[in-house]
């Protein structure tokens, strides 16, 4: 996935010579936290946030101008990024919008961080078969009774809980992408496993073959 895929193609632009105070009132009415700074080209040149308005107001600067942050303080994706990239990015920096522009620096869109929750969501309940589905598939030939094995063998190794590969299959069947990283404890332990299950069936199938 694409940042572009991801981003939020509505959103509001300010000015630089736009006054703190009707900027103020636009960010309450369409309930942003965030706006992001334009020149006359849509070329992204400086960032606002709430508190910058609220300091702003206080310390009685006009212009927008006055309190924006500058292109060189504001994490950006481009367009054609992958999408992890700004979700690293808002995660690392605690950003709640990270700002998406082409080629000549034009604003385009907005990956906001509600979106990433609600997209990670969606990941989250995805049923843990259709993994396997998509791993079976890159294994060419390999049918799904060996990658249940090979799954039995990896899930006892590593829990040390003997389960039969009818078991395995009716767990991930009922399971979602959420609760099998919080069961097997992170997400790197989960691909972890993934991995170790491709690697027993391939050399499961190499020894067949050498018989």
């Amino acid at each position: 996935m694409r940042a572009k895929e991801l981003m939020d193609k509505n959103f509001v632009y300010l000015n630089a010579n736009d006054s703190v105070i009707e900027v103020s009132k636009v960010m309450e009415e369409i309930r942003r936290f965030t706006c992001p700074v334009v020149n006359d080209n849509k070329q992204l040149i400086g960032w606002v946030t709430s508190f910058d308005i609220t300091k702003g107001l206080r310390e009685g600067n006009e212009k927008i101008s006055d309190i924006m942050s500058g292109y060189e303080e504001i994490g950006t994706v481009h367009a054609d990024d992958p999408a992890r990239k700004a979700v690293i990015l808002t995660a690392n920096n605690k950003f709640v919008t990270v700002p998406v522009v082409n080629d000549d620096k034009q604003i385009i869109g907005m990956v906001r961080a509600c979106d990433i929750v609600e997209l990670l969501s969606e990941l989250y309940d995805i049923k843990v078969s259709k993994l396997y589905e998509a791993m079976q598939n890159q294994l060419k030939g390999v049918t799904w009774e060996e990658l249940m094995a090979a799954s039995a063998l990896v899930s006892q190794k590593t829990t040390g809980v003997k389960i039969s590969p009818e078991a395995y299959e009716e767990n991930i069947m009922n399971s979602t992408f959420g609760e099998a990283i919080w069961s097997t404890g992170g997400l790197e332990k989960f691909f972890a496993g993934l991995i170790s299950v491709g690697e027993l069936v391939i050399a499961r199938r190499v020894g067949k073959a050498r018989r």
